[in-house]
């Protein structure tokens, strides 16, 4: 269905539609199609796809959908680059000031709820604590490996280790170093302050029955396998043991070429990674209540419609 361009809506507010949602629930397609209609950009809040070297990995929009309309935070950043939550906020922040002097409404795609957040609230204050406690932790990762430090927030702080991304062990010890170095749950701190933002936001989300979306995941880590994943994280076995490759879909294949894993297994790990990924996405969203939610196959005219009501 094609969707005309719309340049009826006039508005002196400015207005961000961030659309989230689990990985590999249909994000990108949504976002062109709501791009092309408001006849605007799109501006990437998935930390998986700043890195160039990480494109197949990482189900980075396609040479197509890029050129389908202007994308901004994909592939602006290499593996070797530091490029923290508090960096993406100020870059995107300066965007979509940029954006908004040319548009009255832009699009922001992505499921990674601490950077969409980051953009639409600003970023929580933590208080410091002892570095000492950050060098002990590291040095448990480094000795112990980092299950032991999962099973540490689970005990210290059960709503983080259910919605912050435990298989990244620089989140994982940001959240265990404020646990332990305050008493308080690091959880405790978050959503308190609120960054007062030039444009107003309307939130939409897609959704599905949770054996869809799996379903879909496992479709899609096939397609990426199909679409040369091994030979992509092959070309990066040098670099292994940077932070931004430490993710989903690269960490199992670094076992399988150091021959800890067989290539099955290493996809079959892959697949449940992805899904437990997915669980810790939607435990996230859906504690945000100004997210109005879609069925993944909603009739895009039906979503256009609600956000032109939300914006007159």
């Amino acid at each position: 269905m094609l969707i005309p361009k719309n340049h009826a809506i006039k508005t002196k507010t400015k207005y961000l539609i961030s659309i989230i949602g689990t990985t590999a629930i249909g994000k990108t397609a949504l976002s062109i199609k709501l791009a092309q209609h408001f006849n605007t950009e799109i501006v990437s809040a998935d930390s998986r796809q700043f890195f160039k070297e990480m494109q197949i990995g990482t189900a980075a929009p396609t040479k197509e959908e890029l050129a389908a309309t202007k994308h901004h935070c994909i592939h602006h950043k290499s593996i070797h680059d530091h490029y923290s939550v508090g960096a993406f906020e100020k870059d995107a922040i300066s965007i979509l000031t940029k954006l908004f002097k040319k548009y009255d409404v832009v699009i922001m795609v992505g499921g990674s709820g601490l950077y969409v957040d980051a953009v639409i609230r600003g970023l929580d204050e933590f208080p410091k604590v002892d570095t000492s406690i950050r060098e002990t932790l590291n040095k448990d990762l480094k000795e112990k490996g980092i299950e032991p430090l999962q099973e540490q927030l689970k005990k210290l702080d059960i709503k983080s280790y259910n919605t912050i991304a435990i298989d990244n062990p620089h989140r994982l010890i940001r959240a265990l170093e404020i646990c332990i170095g305050t008493g308080k749950a690091y959880s405790s701190f978050l959503n308190k302050r609120k960054t007062k933002r030039p444009f107003k936001t309307i939130q939409i989300g897609l959704n599905a029955d949770r054996e869809i979306i799996y379903s879909r995941i496992n479709k899609r880590v096939d397609m990426m396998v199909e679409d040369g994943l091994i030979d992509e994280v092959k070309s990066l076995i040098p670099y292994k043991n940077l932070n931004a490759l430490n993710t989903v879909g690269y960490k199992e294949l670094f076992n399988y070429f150091d021959s800890q894993w067989t290539l099955d297994f290493a996809i079959s790990e892959i697949k449940k990674n992805t899904r437990r990924f997915a669980k810790r996405q939607l435990t996230w969203f859906r504690k945000n209540e100004a997210i109005t939610w879609f069925d993944y196959q909603e009739d895009v005219s039906n979503i256009i419609k609600h956000l032109e009501q939300q914006i007159k």
